[in-house]
């Protein structure tokens, strides 16, 4: 069984596509992954499944919130070892840990092609920074991420990929609780 850090894209934010988390934890058993646990209302889940592939737990995912709630939701699923890593590349760790309230990891769904991300990377904000890697761009916003011109669709629609966006709060709380069930 592998563990699996799993993020909805949209849900539960201004009154759009409402999915509770108990209903969501019984469809994704109902789906045959076990260990299922969630963190906060914005589409945060810890999970185990026999799936090898990380993009074959998304689309089944995304399917089956089609199909139970009836609306389209970008699906990013990631295994703790790749969560991890993601969170260990983040380029601002070294600076002070007291930053990190300013620190966010836009995910993609895909790379993006070579020539986007060299375009993005001439382009500069005051009071903001990021960095592209190949499946995340880490970005750091002085004046918080409500004020940031970079935020999620400022990437996608830059790079031309689906990406999800989180703080670096609640990276490291994800990777506890893959960790936790990795003990169980």
């Amino acid at each position: 069984m592998t563990n699996y850090i799993v993020l909805l894209r949209g849900i539960n934010v201004s009154g759009q596509k409402i999915i509770k988390m108990l209903q969501l934890k019984a469809m994704l058993e109902a789906l045959g992954f076990s260990e299922v646990s969630t963190y906060i209302q914005s589409g945060n889940i810890v999970l185990k499944s026999a799936l090898p592939k990380s993009a074959e737990v998304a689309q089944i995912i995304k399917e089956g919130i089609l199909q139970t709630f009836g609306f389209d939701v970008p699906v990013l699923a990631k295994t703790l070892p790749e969560l991890e890593e993601i969170i260990k590349q983040c380029p601002f760790r070294a600076l002070d840990e007291s930053e990190s309230k300013k620190w966010y990891y836009v995910l993609l769904q895909e790379t993006p092609k070579r020539e986007l991300i060299k375009s993005l990377q001439q382009e500069q904000f005051p009071n903001e920074q990021f960095t592209i890697a190949t499946n995340c761009v880490y970005l750091s916003c002085n004046l918080g991420y409500g004020k940031t011109k970079c935020d999620n669709n400022f990437f996608e629609n830059k790079l031309k990929v689906s990406a999800t966006t989180r703080n670096h709060r609640t990276m490291l709380k994800l990777l506890e609780m893959g960790k936790q069930i990795s003990k169980e």
